[in-house]
């Protein structure tokens, strides 16, 4: 009898080790799953690439530093076969995330969208740049549809005038959102952009949307600094336009040039032969030359009507004009402005 209770005992004994093992390790096991272990007190993001596979996205978060514990996030988004359902995208990993959380959240394809923003691009070439460091798509994909004479007929646009599709600002898109996609969202701006109370503002004063575009990116090219001024430099324009006369827009010709640094224009710059030229040839150029803000398309809308046709820099540094309604004083102010510039030594 008293070996049968020592046989229980033993029995008993070895039972409770087991389940004591098997329910640390199941502890363990949970640990590893469920609790937190995301390493940041902030959020931090993950992009999924289409050719990725789960190596690199391993490597990714190693590198980055995101989890606590690397090793039992590799462990579980292997034991998930994570690597088989990935979809591409940014995914934000929240402070607090489990690594069933976050193997979850990638092969759900629950992706956050990120914030686009353009504004101040002068060439298409730089603003491919500019959204391929935002998206997915890099900036070959958008300059082989810049470049597309079929592509762009479809929008209704050219090589030299497509930039005007694009209202600077920032948007919510996708991170994998394609360079098509990015266009055709951004036409869906361009349309939410010009109500019918612009639209009638713009056919009031005699252009397109287009056009509108067009000047206010020589507006905007006269005075960066200075917003309030460019209502009055947008009223000299019209005033040109109405009367028939070039524009000789300075900025127009910096842009025929290619060179946007120099700060004085020869007379030599005033014959190169451009359709940007505007001293040159009479009306807009045939596209935009910087990329406006909307406050710059809305002061061509809305321009101060005076009796101004010219205007000078002031040459204080403050991006201001001397405005003249003669050539006479028109003159005097362009000399204010060239002994400014001898003065400063800046011969170009």
């Amino acid at each position: 009898m008293a070996v049968k209770k020592k046989t229980l005992f033993i029995v008993a004994g070895v039972l409770f080790a087991v389940i004591t093992i098997v329910m640390l390790f199941g502890y363990s096991t949970y640990r590893k799953i469920v609790m937190p272990n995301v390493a940041s007190g902030e959020a931090v993001s993950i992009y999924v690439k289409t050719d990725d596979n789960l190596e690199s996205i391993l490597a990714q978060t190693a590198a980055a530093g995101i989890f606590k514990n690397q090793e039992s996030f590799e462990w579980w988004a292997t034991r998930q076969h994570m690597g088989n359902h990935l979809s591409a995208g940014r995914y934000l990993i929240e402070p607090g995330m489990s690594n069933r959380e976050v193997v979850n959240l990638i092969m759900s394809g629950r992706q956050t969208p990120v914030n686009v923003t353009f504004n101040n691009i002068r060439t298409k070439t730089d603003f491919a740049k500019r959204i391929g460091e935002q998206l997915m798509a890099d900036s070959l994909d958008f300059m082989q549809l810049f470049d597309s004479t079929a592509y762009l007929e479809k929008l209704g646009v050219n090589k030299d005038n497509f930039m005007t599709l694009f209202i600077p600002n920032t948007y919510e898109l996708y991170w994998n959102t394609s360079a098509e996609g990015f266009i055709t969202r951004m036409v869906k701006e361009h349309d939410r952009f010009w109500t019918a109370a612009r639209k009638t503002k713009a056919d009031n004063i005699g252009l397109t949307p287009q056009q509108v575009y067009i000047l206010a990116s020589i507006v905007y090219s006269e005075n960066e600094k200075a917003a309030d001024e460019a209502p009055r430099i947008a009223g000299v324009y019209m005033n040109r336009i109405n009367k028939g006369m070039k524009l000789e827009a300075d900025p127009t010709v910096k842009f025929a040039i290619g060179n946007f640094a120099i700060k004085r224009i020869l007379f030599a710059d005033l014959e190169i032969e451009s359709p940007y030229n505007t001293y040159k040839y009479t009306g807009l150029p045939p596209g935009p030359i910087h990329m406006p803000p909307i406050a710059y398309i809305d002061a061509v809308l809305n321009y101060e009507h005076h009796n101004y046709i010219f205007m000078c820099a002031s040459g204080d540094g403050s991006g201001y004009h001397l405005f003249a309604k003669t050539l006479a004083e028109h003159n005097r102010n362009r000399d204010i402005y060239i002994a400014t510039l001898n003065k400063q030594g800046i011969r170009r």
